[in-house]
């Protein structure tokens, strides 16, 4: 089967040829000879050729070629014509008709490329010539880009890239067909930019010499130097043709020969060589074609010499390829192909694959290492370098793939070497040219489409490995760029921008200075208010810096190569305080510049961010595996690439591997960029080559590592800073600064001259007057030397040494010192390059004149004068000066020539341009040495630094825009730049910036500025201030760790939230002891504080305000309630309850900062609100509950602040309340934890030194809370102090005890007693335990009385105050000492004087305590004894239900409206409303009664009081029964303990002193209440207790002790009208209590026998009888006592205690006393019970030493004085002294109790001892009752009655 190509060749042939023929220059109607006709011959030829082969390959593919060229090339054919040959040339190619891996491939390629670029015809019309024109674009397009393009040579690709520059810059041709040209242009540029990696660099010495004659012979010697030219080339640039003969023009006469023939259209026929202006319009329409180039001027002047592309080196003569021959007879002969006599050249290669399957591998493993092919390149390269010119032909040539092409030598020469980097470097020198501003050829477009090719040049490869390359872009690509932003054609502004980014976003590490150069200029560019500068360019200056901040590593690198440089500028700092600067509108205006420059700003916060980020993930390790997984798709895919596109990449010679069926199915190019791909030929990549072997990166001087740390670069700043002052005072004076650097330690003292030289010569700040001026100075002449000694002068010419010297200063004027100067430096120079002049003088002499032939040449004064000298006249002015002979001609004649051209420049003495050169220079040079590193780093080196420097600026600019801004995206943008300053102020702990973060948040939130009627409405209906505010809360909750400062302002809007009611419900509603659910809002609703001011106020405002405003005031509007709800969930949306529930995650030091916050709300003067210290004062408890397993961290703080609440409090108020109630609450939560539960137990106490009437009014919160924390905590308190605190808590608030003295602040108000640590709080409360129980025990009392005497001891006032009774006349007596007032233990009370209490805190506390006593584990010897006191005190504040305190509050607080007790003083704002008051609705700060208590005693109250007391009856009770097993328990548990002062004592004697007498007592009081049911109740307990087997162990002395301290007392008591109302059940009670008297006392009575007393004892009981006789008012007791009384006589008969063998009678004294006293009140009861009667007889003073009866003898003390007893009014009392009263019972310890009040109604009768009149008898008088409870009183000589006057029986009845 026939190939299908053949025919579309045969098809393409039809086309053309019948085109020919239908020509006109055919039309004769003779049939055309086509033997003849050349063009129609060769078509014919190749239609036979065609017919006589199977398959297109076996045709060589230049043959089918070839008539298709020559109609392309011809001059006579009409552009029609040439255009369809040019179609099917491109036909041929996009079908890939010539096959790459052809061996003629190379050859048809290169003809193709030369027949296209040189392409003639006649012209027709302008329309018609474009269309040609466009088709030759294509087929260059085509033929590039194609995978046989590759094997076009480096002079073809010139030729190409010319055609279309000519095309592109010819302004006569159509817009059209000028843009495809450059569309062409880009795809080109692109493609052989992208090739660029496949292309290695030859050696530097290869490039240097003998690239020049390589290409000579290549080129058979024509020097390539292609000159691309727009327009008409000039005369002196001729193409010397040398080896082609130019081709006879078919038609050997002038265009105009054929124009007649040509309907007389003027024809010329267009050619593309470029050696004449090829299209120059005359007429309209009209093409005509000059002879030659200077016979019209061009349209466009040809640029000067320079910018041509130049593929040999510079040092070639210029001459330009592409000139006309000047013999050839007409214009359109034209400059044909450099490739030799293609037609006739077959060239025959010999293909050996040597690498076959090497390709294919590797491109397989791209990333593996190179195996054999780079190798044989290299080997390659090696062998070129050491070739001679003739070598070229020998040498082999390997493809890309590694195929070795071998020659056959040929008469043409050397093989066509596809293009490589020769012609990619000249492009590139081209394209630079092109954007040089100073060049007047290039117009803004040829400017603009070169910028625009650089950039796709860039775009496409890494070009900085190429060091040809490299070096055009440091020196004149820069230079034109920077020249490039000060023109102000916009469009090339940005262009060059673009540019610029692309140099330094893949090769800044090369253009250090460069870059410095560049931001100083858009430095100048962003701030400049130039008038002539554009906004927009301002604008594109912002952008290009955003875009360099946003390369990854890029404002770091600024960073380490700048800041921390010591000669170059501070660029990050500079463009950051420029950025923020300018971030800040001036006008307050927000435009796109402000915008841009904190998007610069955020993109330093933004790579940090993502840096911490990355950093706190840990993805360092993930990174580097995705990278993997990254390369490995990479390679992947390449190699996918490779291998499809492999057909065209074989470069002739044939490849194994690829199957032809790919070479079969081509496709036309796409583009440059992915056709570079497809020609990769599977060969590596230069980066991947250099990869393996990357050099390690250069490590600056200045630092002593790659990475430097933070210190050293610190150090580095400041020694900068200090050089920087150095270098301003050297500049000033030069001495100054050197003295400075030595004193700061710069520079070594005394001064080191090599030191100095290096700095002289390496700090660019220096001015170079002063340099000149300092080392010429003749103090320094060795400073000279070693400042000479630091150039490096070895290899240079004289005037090159000389231009370097004389740069680094600036010479001085005056003759010696520019000798000496001179002097040195020819002594160095001669020195260093071997003395090449006779003496030294002949080297000074040279380089003076070459001073100055510069002056002569360069100086315009100079000039003006003169003519400048000649080379003669310089060479005449030198002779016979080296020592005697000349120095050497050719040598002078270079050395004139340089400076004629370059002057040297004198530093600061030019301006302009040469200037300009100067400073370029200088530049260069620094980035030539070790000053140019530039040091890469791994992206977030520094960020810690960077954000040091950058958070204020960006801050403060976010604070800015977000203020300003009202565009959503904006202000996203500025909370997402607080959030990342946030996170990374978090990840580095710079609380500083969080701080100042949060404020400013705060700031926008308007929560504090706005006023709290307001907030709601503004707040709500405000989005900013919402974002603000989410924002604030966010970042609190995540980063509230290093927040310092900033807790004060969160707080102040916490507070602003909670005034205006929109914290969430859970925020504002606290525990509470009291409240039935558990739970109080700390937000008070509004009552009326009193009806009658509201009504008023109500009419006062609807008189003030107009119709439309009370209507307004009515109800929130809709928006308002919409606002006030949009508030509410933006507020719920922050969740602020987090920073409650968060806070134990917080570090120590900012929950600290936190509390302190919170504790700054506390009461001043100003702003003081009783709510928001209440709610600051809860928050701060929470935070403390939430933080209780470091509580002792922040305890001590908390408890000071406690303190200050509530000792400080003067009145009552919620916030006390609420103090009161956190305490509690504390305590009850943290006394689980051991470590701090003493603290918090000491704490307590707190409450103890509140002021006694702040303390009641807060009773029943802390009845409450006392008995939850007891509850929950009594087996955590172990220490007796700690019971004595909490006992003492439980009396003051239940009872009404006033809390012990030691406690209160005795100080004034103002002193602050609260700051008393807790230590010293537990050492200023005695709590011994006779304190504690506030009683002593009767065997320390009677130990007592034998010590003292009881006469004549002085009676003190103390004592008698503080016994509990009134000396009646005594005024002398001050009784207001409270402080060492002892109990009397005579009486049933505790002597406590009760204040008020209130009921329900009395119920609570008892049964408190009743959860002590009853729970036998709670009951300790630590609070044995406190509880045995607390339940008497309750007993008494129970007494008679408590009336007596119920009526005192009832008179205090009936008439205080209810509003008072509770009073919060208004809040004022400035110039606001004053803030209502709020006032409970909920209850009155729990003010101690329920509301209807006031009113009068209800039913509920006795119940419950009766419940009280019948508890308390119980409890004593019970601890009575069980107290004996307790204390039997604790003595066995500690007998171990060996210190007797631990040892517990389970004796009668202590059970009875510590727990049996005094509850009795207090079973005894309960006796005495007016509720008969309690009497009852009560009396029953006491005779079951008194009756208990246990106490039958006690002694004697415990049993009269029992008769003194209960029974005695109570039958007192019972004698006072103590209930009026029920007369019959006192009878009851008085009953019972006799007949208990004498139960007891015949129970006992052989114990009380043994008593030395036990007369007075007896006697006492009688009196009793007698009292009891008379007291009622119904027979009962009449009937009852006799009864009782005959009982105890029979049995004390029985018992013979009234016998007495000894007297005359039979009968003892005690006989005849007894008889005495009874007759008294039952003078019949003798005669009764002893039928006998007896008459007494009259009394006999008893003997002082004899015992007054039967009973165990007692020795009287001696001196005791005797008295009668004579008769009963002779009272025989050890103490009848009327003026003196008795000595109070010696009481061990002394207790506190209220002063005595004397009562005036008693002061009359100086004799008798009266107990106190009781407080509970309101409106009785007092009774004076014959008692004797003291034992000193008891103890009498002869007993005897004891009354002095008889009672009326019936004064007790009223």
């Amino acid at each position: 089967m026939v190939d299908k190509n053949i025919y579309i060749v045969q098809g393409e042939i039809c086309t053309v040829v019948s085109a020919i023929k239908r020509n006109s220059r055919w039309s004769t109607h003779t049939p055309l000879d086509e033997e003849q006709d050349p063009l129609l011959n060769s078509f014919s030829h190749l239609k036979e050729a065609l017919n006589n082969i199977k398959e297109l390959p076996e045709m060589e593919p230049n043959v089918f070629l070839r008539p298709f060229l020559e109609v392309i090339r011809s001059e006579d054919t009409t552009g029609p014509i040439t255009g369809l040959a040019l179609t099917s040339v491109n036909k041929f190619l996009s079908h890939g008709l010539i096959d790459s891996s052809h061996d003629g491939a190379a050859e048809g390629i290169e003809s193709m490329a030369d027949a296209v670029t040189h392409a003639r015809f006649v012209g027709t019309d302008p329309a018609s010539d474009e269309v040609v024109l466009m088709k030759i674009l294509q087929v260059l397009r085509t033929l590039l880009l194609t995978p046989v393009g590759a094997h076009l040579t480096n002079e073809s690709v010139c030729e190409i890239m010319q055609s279309c520059f000519r095309i592109c810059f010819e302004m006569r041709l159509s817009d059209l067909l000028r843009k495809s040209a450059e569309h062409t242009l880009v795809d080109m540029v692109q493609l052989l930019f992208s090739r660029l990696p496949q292309f290695k660099e030859e050696g530097k010495s290869f490039v240097g010499t003998n690239m020049k004659k390589a290409y000579n012979i290549l080129w058979k010697n024509k020097r390539v130097q292609l000159k691309m030219r727009a327009g008409g080339m000039s005369d002196s640039s001729k193409w010397k043709k040398q080896k082609r003969s130019p081709r006879p023009t078919r038609h050997g006469s002038h265009t105009g020969s054929i124009s007649g023939e040509q309907l007389g259209q003027n024809m010329g026929s267009n050619n593309l060589s470029g050696a004449v202006p090829f299209i120059e319009q005359s007429t309209p329409g009209m093409y005509t074609f000059h002879p030659s180039s200077d016979s019209g001027p061009s349209s466009i002047s040809s640029p000067t010499t320079d910018s041509g592309l130049e593929i040999s080196s510079k040092t070639t003569s210029k001459e330009d390829l592409t000139d006309l021959d000047q013999g050839s007879s007409t214009g359109t002969t034209l400059a044909t192909s450099p490739s030799g006599e293609q037609g006739s050249s077959k060239r025959s290669e010999t293909c050996q694959p040597e690498a076959q399957n090497e390709g294919p591998r590797v491109e397989r493993t791209q990333s593996a290492s190179v195996e054999s092919i780079p190798e044989v390149l290299e080997d390659r390269d090696s062998l070129a370098d050491q070739s001679d010119a003739a070598s070229v032909h020998d040498m082999d040539y390997v493809n890309p793939r590694g195929v070795r092409f071998t020659q056959s030598t040929q008469k043409e020469g050397a093989a066509l070497v596809p293009y490589g980097l020769p012609c990619i470097r000249e492009l590139f020198r081209f394209l630079i040219s092109l954007t040089n501003p100073h060049d007047r050829h290039n117009s803004e477009v040829m400017i603009h489409m070169g910028l625009q090719l650089l950039t796709v040049g860039l775009e496409s490869t890494q070009i900085s490995n190429y060091q040809s390359l490299l070096g055009l872009v440091k020196d004149e690509l820069c230079r034109h760029l920077f020249q490039l932003l000060s023109v102000e054609r916009l469009n090339l502004y940005a262009a060059s921008l673009r540019v610029w980014f692309l140099l330094l976003e893949s090769m800044r590490g090369h253009l250090k200075f460069q870059l410095e150069l560049y931001l100083k200029k858009l430095m100048d560019i962003i701030p400049s208010e130039n008038p002539k500068l554009p906004y927009e360019m301002k604008e594109m200056a912002l952008e290009a810096l955003v875009q360099l901040w946003r390369i990854p590593g890029f404002v770091t690198e600024l960073y380490i190569n700048y800041d921390c440089d010591y000669y170059c500028s501070s660029m990050f700092q500079e463009l950051t305080k420029l950025l923020s600067k300018n971030a800040f509108p001036v006008s307050g205006q927000l435009y796109t510049t402000h915008l841009l420059s904190l998007e610069a700003l955020l993109t330093v916060i933004d790579s940090t961010e993502a840096h911490c980020q990355a950093k706190v993930l840990n993805n360092t390790v993930q990174q580097e595996k995705t990278d993997m997984a990254k390369s490995a798709m990479d390679s992947t895919v390449s190699s996918t690439d490779g291998s499809n596109g492999s057909e065209g990449m074989s470069g002739g010679g044939k490849v194994q591997g690829v199957s032809g069926a790919e070479t079969l199915a081509p496709q036309p190019p796409t583009s440059g960029h992915l056709m570079a791909d497809k020609m990769k030929l599977g060969r590596q990549s230069q980066e991947d080559g250099d990869s393996a072997e990357k050099k390690a990166p250069k490590k600056p001087h200045r630092f002593s590592s790659c990475l430097p740390d933070a210190q050293e670069l610190s150090d580095i700043k400041n020694k900068k800073k200090l050089l920087i002052a150095g270098t301003e005072q050297f500049n000033q004076k030069p001495k100054k600064g050197i003295q400075f650097l030595q004193e700061k330690g710069l520079l070594s003292s005394p001064m080191d001259n090599n030191e100095v030289a290096r700095w002289l010569r390496e700090n660019p700040r220096l001015d170079k007057k002063m340099i000149g001026e300092f080392v010429s100075d003749r103090k320094n002449m060795e400073l000279l030397d070693s400042f000479v000694g630091t150039f490096m002068f070895q290899g240079l010419r004289i005037d090159e040494a000389l231009r370097l010297y004389l740069e680094a200063f600036r010479l001085p004027g005056e003759a010696p010192v520019i000798q000496r100067l001179l002097e040195t430096f020819t002594d160095n120079w001669h020195k260093v390059n071997g003395s090449p002049f006779e003496t030294n003088d002949a080297g000074f002499a040279l380089a003076y004149a070459v001073i100055m032939l510069n002056t002569d040449q360069h100086n315009h004064n100079v000039r003006k004068q003169s003519v400048p000298m000649t080379l003669e006249q310089f060479k005449k002015n030198l002779k016979g000066v080296n020592g005697t002979k000349d120095f050497d001609q050719d040598m002078l004649e270079d050395i004139y020539n340089a400076i004629k051209t370059d002057e040297i420049v004198m530093p600061e003495e030019q301006t302009g341009l040469v200037k300009e050169n100067y400073m370029w220079s200088v530049l260069l040079h620094r980035g030539a040495n070790s000053e140019g590193d530039f040091l890469h780093l791994p992206a977030g080196s520094y960020d810690h630094d960077l954000f040091t420097m950058t958070w204020g600026p960006t801050i403060a600019a976010l604070s800015y825009v977000f203020d300003k801004s009202m565009d959503e995206t904006i202000i996203q943008k500025a909370i997402s730049g607080f959030r990342k300053c946030a996170m990374i102020s978090a990840h580095y702990g710079m609380s500083d910036v969080f701080d100042n973060l949060i404020i400013s948040l705060c700031k926008f939130t308007t929560l504090s500025s706005e006023s709290v009627e307001t907030l709601p409405t503004v707040f709500g209906s405000n989005a900013k201030a919402q974002v603000a505010a989410k924002a604030m809360f966010n970042l609190s909750h995540r980063h509230g760790d290093i927040l310092r400062e900033g807790w004060k302002n969160i707080m102040d809007s916490m507070l602003q939230l909670f005034r205006a009611e929109l914290l969430p419900k859970a925020m504002v509603e606290v525990e509470d002891f009291v409240e039935p659910n558990g739970k109080i809002s700390l937000q008070r609703e509004e009552t009326p504080s009193n009806r009658g001011e509201s009504a008023v106020l109500s009419f006062v405002s609807w008189l003030t305000l107009s119709g439309t405003e009370q209507s307004g005031q009515r109800g929130p509007s809709t928006e308002n309630q919409e606002a006030k709800q949009a508030a509410v969930d933006c507020i719920k949306h922050c969740d602020p309850e987090k920073l409650i529930t968060e806070s134990k995650f917080l570090q120590l030091e900012s929950l600290q900062e936190l509390m302190k916050a919170l504790i700054s709300v506390t009461p001043d003067e100003e702003t003081y609100d009783e709510e928001d210290a209440a709610f600051c004062l809860e928050m701060l408890l929470r935070i403390v509950l939430e933080n209780r397993d470091r509580v002792s961290c922040v305890w001590q703080t908390v408890r000071d602040h406690l303190c200050h609440l509530c000792v400080h409090a003067t009145e009552n108020c919620f916030l006390v309340e609420r103090a009161v109630v956190g305490l509690l609450r504390l305590a009850i939560r943290l006394l689980r934890r051991e470590d701090i539960s003493s603290q918090v137990l000491l704490s307590l106490r707190l409450l103890l030194m509140m002021k006694p009437n702040v303390l009641s009014r807060v009773s029943r919160d802390v009845s409450y809370g006392l008995h939850e924390l007891l509850k929950t905590n009594a087996a955590n308190i172990h220490s007796s102090d700690d019971w004595y605190t909490l006992f003492s808590l439980l009396e003051c608030i239940g009872a009404g005890v006033k809390p012990p003295p030691s406690l209160q602040a005795t100080t004034g108000p103002d002193n602050d007693t609260g700051a008393q640590s807790d230590s010293e709080l537990s050492s200023s409360h005695p709590s011994q335990v006779s304190l504690d129980r506030g009683y002593t025990s009767d065997s320390e009392i009677y130990a007592e009385h034998g010590k003292q005497s009881r006469m004549h001891r002085s009676v003190t006032d103390v004592d008698v105050a503080s016994s509990g009774w009134l000396v009646v006349g005594r005024d002398d007596i001050d009784c207001s000492k409270p402080s060492t007032v002892p109990i009397n233990q005579y009486s049933l009370t505790l002597g406590q004087d009760l204040g008020l209490h209130d009921t329900k805190s009395l119920i609570k506390c008892v049964e408190s305590l009743s959860f002590i006593v009853r729970d036998a584990a709670h009951v300790t010897p630590e609070n044995f004894q406190l509880c045995v006191r607390t339940i008497r005190v309750f007993v008494e504040a129970s007494l008679n239900g408590g009336y007596k305190a119920h009526e005192k509050r009832s008179k205090s607080h009936k008439h205080e409206p209810k509003s008072t007790r509770f009073r919060r003083k208004p809040r004022e704002k400035e110039g606001g409303p004053v803030r209502r008051a709020k006032v409970s609705s909920q209850r009155l700060s729990h003010s101690h009664s329920d509301d209807e208590e006031d009113e009068g005693v209800p039913a509920s109250y006795h119940t419950v009081s009766l419940q009280v007391s019948q508890d308390l009856l119980d409890l004593m009770h019970t601890l009575h029964t069980r107290a004996a097993s307790i204390y039997s328990s604790w003595a066995e548990e500690q007998c171990h303990l060996e210190a007797a002062s631990r040892k517990i004592e389970a004796d009668s004697r202590t059970l009875w002193s510590n727990c049996w007498c005094p509850l009795l007592q207090g079973i005894a009081w309960l006796c005495c209440d007016a509720r008969r049911q309690v009497r009852m109740q009560a009396l029953t307990y006491l005779q079951r207790a008194l009756l208990v087997h246990d106490l039958q162990t006690l002694d004697a002395l415990e049993w009269e002790s029992c008769f003194n301290k209960v029974l005695f007392p109570l039958l007192t008591k019972l004698l006072e009208s103590i209930s009026p109302a029920d007369v019959g059940g006192m009878e009851e009670t008085r009953m019972r209590a006799c007949t208990l008297l004498s139960k007891v006392f015949l129970q006992h009575l052989s114990p009380l026998l043994s008593l030395p007393t036990f007369a007075a004892l007896w006697l006492t009981i009688l009196d009793f009888m007698d009292k009891y006789m008379h007291a009622g008012s119904s027979d009962l007791l009449l009937e009852a006592i006799p009864e009782s009384l005959k009982n105890m006589l029979l049995v004390m008969d029985t018992a013979g205690i009234f016998h007495s063998a000894d007297s005359r009678t039979g009968y003892s004294d005690l006989w005849e006393i007894t008889w005495e006293r009874i007759d008294c009140f039952l003078p019949r009861l003798r005669e009764e019970l002893f039928k006998q009667t007896i008459i007494p007889e009259p009394a006999v003073p008893a003997e002082p030493s004899q015992p007054p009866y039967s009973a165990p003898a007692v020795p009287a003390k001696p001196e005791e004085p005797t008295q009668p007893s004579a008769n009963e009014t002779d009272k025989a009392q050890s103490m009848v002294q009327p003026s003196v009263p008795p000595p109070p019972p010696p009481v061990s310890t002394p207790m506190k109790r209220s002063p005595v009040e004397v009562s005036p109604a008693m002061s009359q009768s100086p004799l008798i001892l009266q107990p106190l009149a009781s407080p509970l008898q309101v409106g009785h008088p007092p009774m004076s009752l014959p008692i004797i409870l003291n034992p000193a009183l008891i103890e009498a000589t002869s007993p005897v009655p004891l009354l002095s006057t008889p009672r009326d029986p019936n004064s007790e009845v009223k």
